[in-house]
């Protein structure tokens, strides 16, 4: 799509849906908190102009005054033009019927293509189930590249403040033999003080005195991310999950988990794209 919207907005896609309203709610009070002008897209055929124009002032009516709101309206597929609004945006928002992993793959999910491909953070709103408000919970893996993944989380609870659980999980022979995948995160901590702890206190320093008024917790399970992460998330406001570049076999792998996250998440799931380097944009 030719079209331009200012440099840092956030972009949620509204198609008429309850699912898509629940996201235009969450936009507009992000939008909001940071300030940021607010783009309603709209890329459907049919009544895509009525539909725009009523979730834009729908949009207005929720953000605080001042808080810019604009309509756009796309001819292109929306994953097309999510993607590619996504090099101007600040944040992409969108709503999801939460059909699962399963389906959402046979039919082509928008949010997980939009997840796969997007230059910016992608925030898909799921259903609630049973929400506790636990706050933020952010998975990462101890190394550099984790820094803007946490970085988005430590601002995002910091803005609505929450409080932030920071999460590494371990997946090894002990976890394997014992069958450890359908763990809570709130199940035993390996325990401090071994390397994996050590290694995500060293990543983690710094951000305390950065966001000193944001309570953080962390802690290292054994069980894989997706199931960690996604499986029982829906007392917290918020999960966030990393996508690496897709440069290498791993890093195919590392995407598909982000996305298996977010279409197993029973809360609102954060994406946020790792650049080369993992150097935040």
């Amino acid at each position: 799509m030719a079209q331009h919207i200012p440099s840092g907005s956030i972009v949620v896609a509204a198609d008429g849906s309850k699912h898509a309203d629940r996201a235009l709610c969450w936009a507009a009070t992000q939008a909001s908190l940071e300030h940021r002008p607010l783009v309603v897209l709209t890329a459907a055929e049919g009544n895509a102009q009525r539909i725009n124009h009523e979730a834009a002032q729908r949009a207005s009516s929720l953000v605080t005054p001042g808080t810019d709101v604009v309509g756009l309206v796309a001819a292109d597929d929306p994953r097309a033009a999510l993607v590619d609004l996504s090099t101007e945006a600040r944040l992409l928002v969108m709503g999801s019927r939460g059909r699962g992993a399963v389906r959402s793959l046979v039919l082509g999910s928008v949010s997980a293509a939009v997840c796969k491909l997007a230059s910016c953070p992608v925030v898909v709103c799921r259903p609630h189930e049973d929400h506790a408000g636990l706050g933020v919970l952010v998975g990462v893996d101890g190394t550099r590249e984790s820094l803007p993944i946490i970085e988005f989380a430590f601002a995002f609870a910091s803005l609505n403040q929450l409080p932030l659980t920071v999460v590494h999980c371990v997946w090894d022979v002990i976890a394997a033999v014992a069958g450890l995948r359908n763990v809570s995160v709130n199940d035993v901590d390996l325990g401090a003080g071994d390397e994996a702890h050590v290694l995500l206190a060293e990543t983690l320093a710094g951000f305390g005195e950065k966001y000193p008024d944001v309570p953080t917790t962390l802690r290292v399970t054994h069980g894989l991310v997706d199931d960690v992460l996604g499986g029982r998330s829906s007392a917290w406001d918020l999960v966030v999950v990393g996508r690496h570049p897709p440069d290498t076999v791993n890093r195919l792998v590392t995407g598909s988990i982000a996305v298996a996250v977010v279409e197993r998440a029973h809360t609102t799931a954060a994406v946020v794209p790792v650049p080369v380097g993992g150097t935040p944009r």
